[in-house]
């Protein structure tokens, strides 16, 4: 598929982020979707063809194949990336409805419509909060899937219509597990930037409220 679509939302929500959510933006362009699509889609282009079992019986890779791997690994972090992107939509949306609204009154309404004060701070607010929850929710979903974040050699299988327990073989563990470590230290990066950033906005506009309070009570 074409990634171009959210090569530009990020281009579009980076206008409007701050310092640590440029950060943000750049860690998932460049160590996450430049690698899914320059290296890590490869690995597991072939991973069904490639998984073997030491026995012919008709159906029996299939089944242990879709046993052992019932989401593939690719398939799932192309979701991740397109699910932690998505609540970008919502400041690009609101600042949108920003600029229409101005256009529609035909005066000044806002100092900058990408200025992340009011409305605009909550929708920032909650799309931090969307996308640590996608994030924290996807590490789980690997963790659970695949028995913690490994890729074995080997794999026993017993299920029908394999006639007995039988040997199959995972293509490429070795590098399939070292873009597994990727994904989770990037995801963990991400949570960290998105939790700093969240903190960061919280405490600057807690700072203004009280400076706006204080400068009151000095009047």
């Amino acid at each position: 598929m074409s990634w171009g679509f959210l090569r530009d939302l990020l281009s579009g929500v980076n206008k409007y982020s701050t310092g640590i959510g440029r950060i943000w933006v750049a860690v998932v362009f460049i160590f996450r979707l430049l690698i899914y699509i320059a290296a890590a889609e490869n690995i597991w282009k072939y991973e069904h063809d490639e998984f073997e079992c030491n026995i012919k019986q008709p159906g029996c890779e299939n089944v242990c194949f879709d046993h052992f791997f019932p989401v593939s690994h690719i398939r799932l972090w192309a979701l991740q990336l397109i699910m932690v992107s998505t609540p970008s939509f919502l400041v690009v949306f609101h600042v949108a409805y920003r600029e229409n609204r101005e256009k529609h009154h035909n005066q000044k309404l806002y100092k900058s419509p990408g200025e992340i004060d009011g409305g605009l701070l909550c929708t920032y607010l909650i799309s931090l909060i969307l996308k640590t929850g996608f994030e924290i929710v996807f590490l789980v979903l690997f963790y659970k899937l695949y028995n913690g974040f490994e890729v074995p050699r080997l794999v026993k299988c017993d299920i029908r219509p394999c006639p007995n327990t039988v040997d199959c073989y995972i293509s490429k563990p070795t590098e399939k597990i070292i873009f597994l470590y990727f994904l989770v230290a990037t995801s963990c990066l991400c949570i960290v930037l998105n939790l700093s950033e969240l903190s960061y906005l919280i405490f600057k506009y807690s700072i203004k409220c009280y400076l706006k309070r204080y400068i009151k009570k000095c009047q």
